[in-house]
């Protein structure tokens, strides 16, 4: 389909870990939900800061399921060829991917005017707009990047023709 939505998890690596991040796991849902890709991704850098309680991230995962970053991101660009991407905060899940996209085909729930006003004209969290918006509790316990990136499509999917009303006057 045209639409894919996306999310990352990182982990901390380096001396101060609450800085310094690499990509741990990426996923992408179609328009429906449907799971397109879901995998981790080895480190790159030694991790010493897994955030479980945040990322899901565990050692034994990576260590078990881990894929090559450069695999990794190869096939996530394959997948947003031609695509036009959803996601929170696209900015850092695309930096951490090390990819860039169009952005004319960019639809960040973070930045839509309509959810930047729940939170007073600054970024919205994604676990707020879910619960205010979907009536959707997200983000319990442990993050999940196909539960977020669930969100962000259903998110999109709500306010689509304001979505598309924004793409027309930036371009």
């Amino acid at each position: 389909g045209k639409f894919v939505a996306l999310d990352c998890e990182m982990v901390g690596v380096g001396p101060d870990p609450d800085a310094d991040s690499q990509l741990a796991r990426v996923s992408l849902v179609n328009y429906h939900g449907a799971v397109l890709y879901d995998a981790f991704v080895s480190p790159v850098q030694p991790v010493t800061d897994y955030r479980t309680r945040f990322s899901g991230v565990t050692a034994e995962l990576l260590a078990r399921f881990g894929r090559p970053f450069a695999a990794v991101q190869a096939d996530v660009a394959a997948l947003l060829d031609g695509r036009v991407l959803v996601g929170h905060a696209l900015r850092n899940d695309l930096a951490a991917l090390m990819l860039g996209h169009p952005k004319r085909d960019l639809r960040d729930t973070a930045r839509l005017p309509k959810f930047r006003e729940r939170a007073g004209g600054r970024t919205p969290k994604l676990q707020k707009l879910a619960w205010e918006v979907l009536g959707v509790e997200i983000q319990g316990g442990e993050h999940s990047s196909v539960e977020d990136a669930r969100a962000a499509m259903l998110l999109f999917r709500r306010e689509k023709a304001a979505f598309e009303e924004e793409v027309v006057k930036r371009f």
